[in-house]
Formats: C-alpha cells, structure tokens, sequence
C-alpha cells in the first residue's frame, strides 16, 4: 500500500497529551474503557498524515485514514480479501475481459447527502491523471485505455480515455488489455473518488495542497468523516449517517495517534490509552509471547523494505559500486538481531509466493565480490570512495537497520558511512526530490500480483525516484501486461526481475511482517498478508477477564 512509514512526532508531547486523557474521568476510566463503551477507537497511526487527499499522498500513516474517508467501486473481505461490491452493486464485464460496466447503487451517498455519481468517478479519475497534481500513483490507472497518453500529455481530449458515465448510476471503463488485478485496483486510494464541488470550492482541479480535507471543509462517501485534526496530536474521525451501509458500521469514532517512539505507543496500550498499536518494539516480542499474550498479532504482510539508490549521483552511477553495496548486506543478521519478528531476509523485490510468483534473481550475499567489484571501480579498499549518506525517516527501527548497515560497510569494503533522519513529511519531499544518496523505503502490495512491485521501477514512474531507468525492463513489463495466460506474464515478470537484481537501483533487506498489540476487546479484526482492516466490519466490546500485561522494563 505504499510507502511505509513508522514514525514521528516526539514522544514527550505524546506523554504528556495522551497519557494525561486517562486521568480525565474521575473514576479513572481510561480511553480505551470509554471506547468499549461509546465505540471509539483509538489506533496508533505511525506518523503524523501529510494529507488525505486520496490523489497526492503515497504513505501508509494517510491511508489508514483514507479507508475511513472515501470508498471506491469495489472493497475486499477483511477475511477472505475477496473483491465485494463497495459503491458499486454490480457490474459486467464483456468477453475479451477489456470493458467492465459498473452499476452504482442509488443510495452511495457522499457525507454531504449528495448522490455518489458515474460522473464523480470521471472527473475524480482525471483529476488523478493530471500531469499538474503530481500524483505518483497515476500509473495505477495506466491501464485503461489511453490514461497514460492522457498524462504525458500525448492527448488532451479526456473523452478519449476509457472512462465514460453512461448514466447517472453506470460507469463503463475500457482497458487497454486484460488485467486480472483490475478489480483488486479499484479498492486503491488512488481510485477513491473526491467530491468535485469541494475540491473546487478551496482551489484548482490540479491543485495541491489546498483546505478541501480541512475538517471543516471535508466531504467524503466513506462511512466516516473528519471531526478533528490536531496536528501531532490526534485525527478523529466520526461516522456519518450518509454512508450507504450505515447500518453494518459500529464504531462512533475513530482516533488516529501519531506515535514516535514504538516504546511509547507500547507503553500506551499497556495504560489503555490505545486498542491497537501501529507496531511494537523488537524487545518487547519474546515478553508478549512467553505470556501466550492474546494481544500479540505477528503475520506474513506482502511487503519488501529495501534502499534506493540514487543512480543519478556519483559514484552510484556505476553499476558496479551499486553491486558492492548490495553484495556486502548480511541480511540474515538484520532479521535475527534486529527485527525479530518472523521477517524473511529479502534478496529480491518482489515477496516469495506472491500469487504463486517467486522470484529466480536474486542479489546475493558475497563481501568477497563486492571489495572485488569496489575496486573495479576505482575504489580499491574503499580508498577515494566518496562518504555514503543513508537517509530515513524518524523511527529506532529504522536507525537500528542503518546502522548495522554502516558497520558492515565499514567492515567489509572500508567505507564511511553517514546517517541522516527527518521526520515523515520532509523524508517524504526529500525522497521525492530524489534528495539523498540511498534512502530506505518500505513498499506494500497495493494489490496481490508481482506487477505491484515491479512497476515501481518503470522509468519515470511516479515512485521510482532513483533516476533508474531501463527500456529492456520497461518492454518486459509492457509485453506481461499483454500476456494471454499466467505463465507468459510471470515469465516476463522474471526476465524484468533478473535485469533489476543485475543493475540494483535498489537493495532489498527484508520481506515485512506485520507486529502489533490489538486489545481482545476488538472484535471483526482478521488477519491477512495485506493487513487489510475495513472500519465497518470492526466494533467494541468490554472484556471483564483483560489479560494482565507484561510488566514495564
């Protein structure tokens, strides 16, 4: 689902403001007491959200918020990840699976009481297509007919692209081949629909950044809104009677808190400020798991974190610096003494098993290799090799990774290596700009298929911010997107693979496990490999026999 995050804001505010809210009752009820009672939730989001504008934000801390706000033609079963109806009721799809005809229902409602219209996805999708908003997931709508042309300009005329309202409540959308993730797509935020009138009212259709997602100006078709946002505090969103399944939603409130310090939002669950934790500290896993503690949830999450590389800069021009770095990561020690929470070293982008692709490249791990390759490049012992910066966003994971990195670096190829940490918005310009040297980055699936990852790494795609780029690659992908049968795609998935692992843009170090700490009184939580969690299936409930939890450190 995007860039990954984990981190912000400091955790002395969050003491302070948070932890002080259990004292506010005067029988000493707690938030989350209150919260079983009255239906609110509070989550830990991570970080601090950019935006949520559905259109400009790339990250996990804003779409946690998203799949409150807004609903797309299609949702997923939190159990099982089918595709299920979401705004729209049914649909069609003609037999050379290119045009699919969606029927919205006639109560999909946006939080104002407008009616959630064919015409809405249109002119939504074109704004998300528009070379001026700078959506970096444009690319996901490339495949329908002519999206791409529209975007780069090639054409002008959006008519001509293959999205077209043949009524109030129809949508008919024509691909440009057959895709087979398509449906899956459809539950991305970056085909959430924007109300038009809104996102008008507070500035251009391309415009970003503007007050349309301000809690006083915001409207959605999601079954919440926005209450409050009180930066680096709390995002509190409320349901909304409006939304078309109202019946089905539980929960009054939701709470997103930005949390820093994974030991604080830990602490915090402890304290019963939060029913659910963003993550938790390595240190904590084994506590949690001697005690059979119910609360544990580790699982398999369809996910890749890795460096980028910034092939624009010297010396990470030559491929073959690029392969030394990479050759010289011993990623088994990353998993076992760092993460320790079941992550599978990664020696490729593209996670083991996904829908029955595994990838045949891989980067191996061979110190020997990488000094041999470091001085083919002029850079014999490390000697004259620039300083390497590695840049990541504020999170004590994050800087534990790098630097154990910037030990084996200096072990095995006697390289200097520099550290620099921001916090989640100005990592996020920086990583953008391609500001950096190499810079860590964590890539959900959006949907369950390698293309999700592959992508990424298309030249001049909107996430692909190594300045990488290679035709052979590109046509490899484009020749899978047209592939006739399973096998034909993933064998060009693999070819693509192998030209990526031999040029490595990136470094791959770990395939992602999800680690929280959900209360027992969370009903309708399921896990599942996309850590997909709908709001309206999750509801509240007290527990009278709460486990006792692992004493402080």
């Amino acid at each position: 689902m995007g860039t990954t995050p984990r981190g912000l804001f400091t955790a002395l505010v969050l003491s302070l403001g948070l932890i002080g809210c259990s004292d506010s009752d005067n029988d000493g009820e707690t938030p989350v007491e209150r919260g079983n009672r009255e239906q609110i939730l509070h989550m830990g989001n991570g970080d601090e959200p950019s935006d949520v504008d559905p259109h400009t934000t790339t990250g996990i801390p804003e779409y946690f918020i998203q799949k409150a706000l807004f609903e797309g033609l299609v949702s997923k079963h939190p159990e099982t990840l089918e595709v299920v109806p979401g705004v729209a009721e049914s649909w069609e799809v003609s037999e050379d699976n290119r045009v699919f005809t969606f029927h919205l229902r006639e109560d999909a409602r946006w939080s104002n009481g407008d009616p959630v219209t064919a015409e809405d996805f249109v002119w939504s999708w074109q704004r998300a297509l528009m070379p001026a908003l700078g959506n970096q997931y444009a690319y996901s709508l490339f495949v329908i007919e002519n999206a791409e042309a529209y975007h780069r300009g090639e054409i002008e005329d959006f008519s001509e692209v293959g999205v077209k309202a043949l009524g109030e409540r129809t949508l008919e959308v024509t691909l440009k081949n057959p895709t087979s993730y398509f449906l899956q797509l459809l539950d991305h935020h970056s085909m959430f629909p924007v109300h038009r009138d809104t996102v008008m009212a507070h500035g251009d259709m391309d415009e970003r950044g503007t007050r349309w997602t301000r809690p006083e100006n915001f409207v959605g078709n999601g079954p919440f809104t926005i209450k409050e946002w009180s930066p680096g505090r709390v995002v509190v969103v409320e349901k909304t009677s409006q939304y078309w399944d109202a019946d089905q939603v539980k929960l009054q409130e939701i709470h997103f808190h930005p949390i820093q310090q994974v030991t604080t939002e830990e602490r915090m669950f402890r304290s019963g400020q939060l029913h659910i934790t963003n993550t938790m500290p390595t240190s904590k896993i084994s506590v949690y798991r001697e005690g059979d503690h119910p609360a544990l949830r580790i699982n398999p999450y369809l996910g890749t974190y890795f460096y980028l590389i910034n092939t624009e800069r010297e010396p990470y021009d030559d491929v073959r610096v690029r392969q030394a770095l990479a050759y010289s990561i011993d990623r088994e020690a990353i998993v076992s003494s760092i993460t320790q929470a079941g992550e599978k070293p990664a020696y490729a982008l593209t996670p083991p098993g996904t829908l029955g692709y595994t990838p045949q490249a891989k980067v191996p791990y061979d110190p020997e290799r990488a000094r041999e390759l470091l001085a083919e490049a002029g850079y014999p012992g490390g000697e004259g090799m620039p300083k390497v910066e590695i840049l990541y966003n504020t999170m004590e994971d994050h800087k534990k990774i790098a630097l154990a990195i910037q030990q084996m670096w200096r072990r095995e190829l006697n390289v200097d290596v520099t550290l620099r940490n921001q916090e989640w918005k100005v990592y996020l310009n920086s990583k953008r700009i391609s500001d950096f040297d190499l810079a860590r980055l964590g890539w959900i699936g959006d949907y369950v298929d390698p293309s999700t990852f592959l992508d990424l790494f298309i030249t001049g795609g909107g996430n692909n911010n190594t300045g990488w780029g290679n035709d052979q690659y590109d046509e490899l992908l484009q020749k899978a997107a047209r592939a006739s049968s399973r096998e034909e795609r993933y064998d060009y998935f693999q070819q693509a693979e192998s030209i990526l692992m031999e040029e490595v843009p990136l470094i791959p170090l770990y395939n992602y496990t999800t680690k929280r700490l959900v209360s027992p009184s969370v009903k309708g939580w399921h896990n599942n490999i996309m850590d997909y969690h709908p709001y309206k299936y999750l509801s509240l409930e007290p527990v009278s026999d709460m486990p006792e939890q692992p004493a402080a450190e």
